[in-house]
């Protein structure tokens, strides 16, 4: 088993709220979201998985080329839980899996860092804390690959870590970027 855990990059929603496909907007540098978001992540933890719906395939040439694995979600209107089952079933074989929302691209790749060496070190469940707020990505050990991998629907993993909750690890981090997703356009900076 592969000791490094393996990030998975959620890019499978629908944007409904956005009024279009807020992953193709532009964000930094006029690079769309869903490209931010993933160099973030590749920065960090190479090999990742990006999970994405099949209005995404476009993309699969330049996320493998950030060294990223891309797993179509043929379910993804079924929601966020899915694409978690997707992007787990897809990397059954590494310690543990950090699950980072491609719609947050002001997450600094910082955190990203210091949650995955949590992982690394054997924290069970691990998540950013800012300004007395939870926040993403959030990390689950190997031991909670079954429910990961039972999810469905748009409850996401919220249930795995109510369940287990005394083993949630949360660390503190000076970064807004880690409760800033992007709903509507004027979420975006």
């Amino acid at each position: 088993m592969n000791r490094t855990p393996a990030g998975i990059l959620l890019a499978a929603g629908q944007s409904v709220r956005f009024g279009s496909n807020k992953l193709l907007h532009p964000v930094t540098d006029n690079k769309p979201m869903l490209l931010v978001s993933a160099e973030k992540l590749a920065s960090v933890l190479p090999g990742s998985i990006v999970v994405i719906n099949e209005q995404l395939t476009p993309f699969t040439a330049q996320l493998e080329q950030m060294g990223l694995r891309v797993v179509v979600n043929e379910q993804a209107e079924q929601g966020m839980g899915s694409s978690i089952a997707c992007g787990v079933g897809a990397s059954r074989d590494v310690s543990g899996w950090l699950i980072m929302l491609a719609d947050m691209p002001y997450l600094k790749s910082e955190t990203i860092m210091l949650l995955a060496d949590k992982l690394e070190n054997g924290v069970k469940m691990v998540a950013p804390i800012y300004n007395k707020q939870r926040g993403h990505p959030v990390g689950f050990n190997q031991c909670y690959k079954n429910e990961l991998l039972a999810l469905n629907k748009d409850t996401g993993a919220r249930q795995v870590i109510k369940n287990h909750v005394s083993q949630l690890e949360l660390v503190p981090v000076n970064d807004a970027g880690v409760v800033m997703d992007v709903d509507h356009a004027s979420d975006v900076l």
